[in-house]
């Protein structure tokens, strides 16, 4: 049974008169308001005056296969961030795009959007895309400036949840400092997005697990979330699910093939280059990943090309986890910046493509080597390079969610995109009533959601539990104590489940836990 309240509203997927109840937020029922049901969807503004917004609750009694919650989210910048947003929001929200070019680019127009032109500064304009009405502002326009400055300007109109991409280090800092937050205002910006410094931080939790092509922390690292590629002389090679000797508190809950992701059972035989999902407790997905995957492969030396800000954070990371670190930058000034500020790293001046640099310093010795210019080309370039000269292992940025298929089937380890970073954090901000998505994984194909089971949920065995979809229940936390299901555990009223499944399906799962 779903509770909405404030300006959410409700979508139906056919045409449908709905009973709904008026509750106070003490429990009592106000009102029937079945006079007042009406097709496709209902909001704040559609009930009558007598009965403030604040102290009513909306209840629909449908089937949950026949509904799903819509958000109303206004998106600032015809940009690739805006359209990879607006990709990912489009088929289960109303978005509306803003942008001052007075057409955008056609890929816009395949998308089920409203498009209004003019400034995220500009009030007129920010009202006549319906700010108003709106739950949540995104500001993804090319100009830091523009999209900080239109968050202050539509809290001018109404006070929603803002989103505001900024893609430089100095005003990230600014914005999200000890300082700044000791001077609060109406018009602060609620979540700041800096692609780069997610992104740093994802490679720097893969390249802490040797081999691992993606990694995830769950309950401050309790329970974690590994995915492999399966290699010629895996020990899982060629067996089925149900034949793998795994550890105790180790699960697959997805496996990767020809670069479609699915839900596997038992029976599921595991290929060569299959990208396999691990859930499990931190302790033992971290034993089980020493046993079997990392033999050999203890990670001391490592090459990072490309002094940016990402290849500067990330080299200060990996500094304090005690590697030894070789950075090539091409420009002299931004060594000398880079030389001043990194304690240990040997910092190159050079070009990540130059051959005789490369064999000259013996980089092609490392155990992992990290391309992270900001050109997918020389990335590309350079990757092949290393991997020619005998790095163990490449991790490479990709600017261009196109070209990612085509960098992984050249034989590049591991692909990480800014963008794909970005849209991780912003979709956890997306959250439903007891349900958020913890992780994305494969490019959007997956995602872990935390569901919290409600206190009437009666006492149910896993393998009881009969998903619409495919969907895996990787861990449990019940209070302070992780579990890892079998099928004879039970879900009790007030667990935190950490489900794993397809993205296609995850609004099936979500609304099985609504009912």
């Amino acid at each position: 049974m779903p509770v909405l309240g404030g300006q959410m509203s409700i979508r139906v997927r056919e045409k449908i008169h709905y009973p709904i109840l008026l509750v106070s937020q003490l429990g009592n029922v106000i009102a029937s308001m079945a006079q007042y049901g009406q097709y496709g969807t209902l909001d704040a503004m559609t009930l009558p005056n007598r009965y403030p917004k604040n102290f009513w609750i909306v209840i629909l009694f449908r089937d949950p296969n026949f509904w799903r919650v819509l958000m109303r989210i206004l998106i600032y910048g015809a940009t690739e961030a805006g359209y990879m947003v607006a990709l990912r929001l489009h088929q289960d929200h109303d978005v509306t795009l803003l942008d001052e070019q007075e057409r955008v680019n056609d890929k816009f127009g395949n998308l089920d959007i409203s498009f209004v032109e003019g400034s995220g500064a500009d009030v007129e304009a920010l009202i006549h895309a319906g700010a108003g009405k709106m739950d949540l502002f995104i500001a993804c326009s090319g100009l830091d400036e523009a999209n900080v400055v239109a968050c202050w300007t539509v809290k001018k109109i109404v006070d929603i949840e803002t989103v505001c991409f900024v893609g430089t280090m100095e005003l990230y800092n600014n914005l999200v400092s000890h300082v700044h937050s000791r001077y609060q205002t109406p018009y602060d910006i609620d979540t700041v997005i800096w692609p780069e410094q997610l992104l740093t931080h994802e490679i720097f939790r893969i390249v802490s697990v040797p081999e691992a092509i993606d990694v995830e922390y769950f309950s401050n690292g309790r329970a974690k979330l590994f995915e492999y590629r399966i290699k010629e002389d895996s020990f899982i090679r060629d067996c089925r699910v149900m034949d793998c000797a795994f550890p105790e508190n180790v699960l697959i809950v997805g496996i990767t093939r020809d670069h479609e992701l699915f839900i596997p059972d038992g029976s599921t035989k595991i290929l060569q280059d299959d990208k396999v999902v691990f859930m499990g407790t931190g302790a033992a997905l971290d034993g089980f990943a020493a046993q079997f995957f990392q033999k050999n492969n203890t990670i001391k030396d490592v090459v990072v090309i490309g002094g940016g800000n990402v290849g500067f954070l990330l080299t200060m990371q990996l500094e304090q986890a005690g590697l030894r670190v070789k950075l090539i930058e091409r420009s002299k000034e931004r060594c000398t910046f880079l030389a001043d500020n990194l304690k240990k790293t040997l910092v190159l001046n050079g070009d990540g493509t130059d051959l005789e640099l490369l064999e000259g310093e013996a980089l092609g010795e490392a155990d992992v080597t990290i391309c992270v210019t900001d050109n997918d080309e020389k990335n590309l370039l350079c990757s092949l390079l290393m991997k020619q000269l005998g790095s163990r292992r490449i991790i490479t940025r990709v600017s261009n969610e196109r070209t990612a298929q085509l960098f992984e089937r050249v034989g590049i380890d591991v692909v990480v995109s800014p963008r794909e970073s970005a849209m991780r954090e912003l979709m956890n901000r997306l959250q439903s009533r007891n349900v958020n998505i913890l992780a994305v994984v494969e490019g959007g194909q997956g995602e872990v959601l935390r569901v919290t089971l409600a206190a009437e949920f009666p006492e149910t065995k896993v393998k009881d539990i009969h998903f619409p979809a495919g969907a895996v229940i990787g861990v449990i936390q019940r209070g302070r104590q992780i579990l890892i299901p079998k099928g004879e555990t039970s879900l009790l009223a007030g667990d935190m489940l950490k489900i794993f499944t397809k993205s296609t399906d995850a609004d099936a799962v979500k609304a099985m836990f609504n009912k």
